[in-house]
């Protein structure tokens, strides 16, 4: 990072803990970890209670985290911790420099009830007028906001980085799929399973991955459709990995795959380019925008036939080799590695937007 910075400590609030293994989160700890070794003072502060519906634990825990940064301080509020509860934030909008991280809309999320989303949305309007600007991990996202009245200058857009990784060799006899996703509705995996469960005929194995204890009920259905499709041998369900465990998976899969209904960004997405592996998704959301057409296929959302015809045709097609347009879009994903971001880059863009937002609040 090459930028002087005038900002030399902040506060990071999250919900819940900070170690959780979702794009969110791990955005949040790559930027911090990328500021950090720069030298700037960032503490973390994870909210008890409940999100994003908050409850009194959560609401005192928020205020007892705003209450306990002195005057003038900068602190970032990630949006599942803070905007359902505008009045918190507008208690100590005068004396903070709050800044909100918003990776999607609250009320965006699959399976709500609608007068619930209109709720949320309603909520995180009003937190957003409190806070100085508005920091978003998408192209979309920003068109989002924009799209509920808040104003566009006061939206940035710092899209996330990428580790170095090694290129998966992908050359399987079998073909080997992954999915690594946190096992909840909104990430489609049912859907994946019911495309595979029509493709009995070939041979591949699946690899989900992801918290299997978010959504016990939902864990419980993709177990019950494992059985039900007699895919015992092929699909496994392994959990939430540690990062070892994970780039093993990585380097021995040939093929991506998130069926989600919609993503924020959808940083797994740019984690198999980064592997120079093709991928299968959605248009659900930012999905359109992070997967490029040259590396990947997309299919509508909760469409599970679309999906079970685009791996036919990437993977079967062909009967000596894999289809020509697998080979293809392979060569796509290795080429679209190239021009990914890395965090360091994304923290500098971070922390510029950062030091430009506390220098009007504080002038």
């Amino acid at each position: 990072m090459t930028s002087e910075s005038s900002v030399r400590r902040l506060t990071l609030i999250v919900a819940g803990r900070p170690d959780q293994l979702t794009g969110g989160y791990i955005y949040d700890r790559r930027i911090v970890e990328a500021l950090r070794e720069t030298g700037i003072a960032v503490e973390v502060i994870g909210l008890d209670g409940r999100f994003p519906w908050p409850d009194d634990i959560a609401r005192e825990s928020l205020q007892r985290a705003l209450g306990g940064c002195t005057d003038r301080s900068l602190v970032v509020v990630d949006g599942l911790a803070a905007s359902a509860m505008p009045d918190v934030l507008e208690v100590h909008a005068h004396r903070l420099t709050l800044v909100a991280l918003v990776h999607h809309p609250l009320g965006d999320e699959t399976g709500l009830e609608k007068n619930q989303r209109e709720t949320l949305l309603t909520l995180e309007c009003q937190a957003l007028q409190s806070v100085a600007g508005i920091i978003v991990t998408s192209a979309f996202t920003r068109r989002r906001l924009i799209e509920l009245d808040i104003d566009a200058s006061r939206i940035s857009v710092i899209e996330p980085g990428i580790t170095p990784v090694p290129i998966a060799p992908a050359d399987n006899d079998t073909p080997r799929l992954l999915c690594i996703a946190t096992l909840i509705p909104r990430k489609g995996q049912h859907l994946l399973i019911e495309a595979l469960a029509d493709l009995k005929a070939h041979d591949w194995h699946c690899a989900l991955i992801g918290d299997d204890t978010r959504d016990e009920r939902y864990t419980e259905r993709l177990r019950d459709l494992i059985i039900e499709h007699q895919l015992e041998q092929r699909v496994t369900i392994h959990g939430a990995q540690p990062p070892e465990a994970l780039e093993a998976h990585w380097q021995h899969s040939d093929l991506f795959v998130l069926p989600s209904f919609y993503e924020g960004y959808g940083m797994v997405i740019a984690e198999a380019l980064a592997h120079g592996l093709p991928a299968v998704t959605t248009t659900g959301g930012a999905l359109a925008d992070t997967l490029p057409d040259s590396a990947g296929v997309h299919v509508p959302p909760d469409d599970a036939m679309a999906l079970r015809d685009a791996l036919r045709t990437l993977l079967f097609d062909d009967t000596e080799t894999r289809s020509t347009q697998y080979q293809s879009l392979r060569q796509g994903a290795l080429e679209a590695r190239r021009t990914l971001n890395d965090w360091p880059g994304a923290a500098e863009r971070f922390l510029a937007c950062l030091n430009r937002l506390h220098a009007n609040a504080v002038s």
